[in-house]
């Protein structure tokens, strides 16, 4: 709640969401549909400016109201060609996203880091238990 509060009085951008992940050192930040160009703020000063009070990474991912968009807004600016959600075996329900090839190293990140926050996001707001990148 501390951090939600911080990023809203230094950008004046709407958090739905804030993640401290540990691991990476990063906090993300889940923002209200039209708020992000209020959270980067003119030539990212206000993303600079949370980092800086805060002392870790900031990432910062747009909210939308159904899977696929919300998984277009967490790979951008990868290019996504296609989305397609299936049923797994065990129950759970699995996203497979299509990536240009020149952008599939971008989707999945140094060391699996952005597909980890991929996964973490869709689990925790629309209950998607697995991200594949095609």
């Amino acid at each position: 709640m501390r951090y939600i509060a911080l990023l809203e009085n230094l950008t004046g951008a709407t958090a739905k969401d804030c993640i401290v992940d540990p691991e990476d050192h990063r906090i993300i930040y889940i923002i209200r549909p039209g708020d992000m160009g209020l959270a980067i703020g003119k030539s990212g000063i206000n993303i600079e400016r949370t980092r800086k009070v805060i002392g870790r990474n900031v990432e910062i991912v747009e909210y939308a109201e159904t899977p696929e968009e919300f998984l277009r807004n967490i790979v951008a600016p990868a290019k996504v060609r296609g989305i397609k959600l299936t049923k797994s075996s065990d129950g759970g329900t699995v996203a497979q996203v299509t990536i240009d090839p020149h952008d599939k190293g971008m989707a999945i990140g140094k060391a699996g880091k952005n597909i980890a926050k991929t996964r973490l996001l869709m689990k925790r707001h629309f209950d998607i238990s697995n991200v594949v990148i095609m």
